[in-house]
């Protein structure tokens, strides 16, 4: 009698000895992680988005126009014009016409560029400017020339928005407004809006015309002018086709 309850209690005990074992080996579970929110970081303004260069044409071509001949002789006179004013030290130089440019940009508060040439010296660009944007918005967009880009994409921009002139300095991530010397910088356009538009750069001072109006900026001791220059579009909405710009009668006038 002893020996069959001296039986039971071994098989008992040994029941809960593999049960404790078989528990305290049991692989815990492993906590589901907890995802943090996926959330939008801001991008750096401007874009570094560029496209193919614009073909650029010298002129005078040996093909006569008379369009375009009338064309450079309105450019020689804001040439010109530029020298008796000093903004630039003479109206001898290499002059291009460059194509028209045409396109649209949709991602607000940002900028694209279109290169066409590289320039060393002082000079001037001159363009009739047609633009509008898809949605009426109070942020900035508009037509602009870029000039001074170095192979780390440090440029100055030059934008003609609806209600100012906005002149900015990139370098590195960080954008920079152009502070004026002379002038209002200030402009009242509707949408659409056209203008006619010219900068000249002579060493460190910027002069820009709108509609034969001039704002004169001092650019960075620090920062070249020199470099690739081009069209851009500055976006002021997301929707449709964002901001639409058009040039025409694009010249560009280099010191030799």
């Amino acid at each position: 009698m002893f020996k069959k309850q001296s039986n039971q209690f071994v098989f008992a005990l040994f029941v809960l000895v593999i049960a404790v074992l078989a528990c305290s080996s049991a692989i815990p579970a492993t906590p589901t992680p907890t995802v943090p929110p996926v959330t939008d970081t801001p991008l750096p303004s401007p874009t570094p988005t560029k496209t193919a260069k614009p073909t650029s044409t010298p002129r005078p071509t040996n093909t006569p126009d008379v369009v375009a001949t009338q064309r450079i002789d309105e450019f020689q006179s804001l040439l010109d014009s530029f020298v008796e004013l000093g903004y630039i030290e003479t109206s001898e130089g290499k002059l291009t016409e460059l194509p028209l440019f045409k396109e649209e940009w949709a991602q607000l508060g940002w900028y694209r560029w279109w290169p066409y040439d590289v320039v060393s010296s002082d000079f001037v660009f001159k363009a009739h400017l047609k633009w509008s944007t898809a949605l009426k918005t109070s942020d900035e967009s508009g037509c602009g020339f870029i000039f001074g880009i170095q192979e780390n994409d440090d440029h100055y921009a030059v934008f003609l928005d609806k209600s100012r002139i906005l002149f900015l300095m990139a370098r590195g991530e960080n954008v920079y407004l152009v502070g004026k010397t002379r002038g209002s910088g200030r402009a009242d356009f509707g949408n659409p809006a056209e203008a006619d538009f010219a900068v000249a750069v002579k060493g460190q001072s910027a002069f820009v015309s709108v509609n034969g109006e001039v704002t004169e900026y001092t650019l960075s001791a620090d920062q070249v002018s020199r470099g690739e220059y081009g069209a851009s579009v500055l976006s002021g909405t997301n929707k449709d086709y964002g901001t639409r710009c058009e040039m025409t009668d694009v010249m560009f006038w280099t010191q030799k």
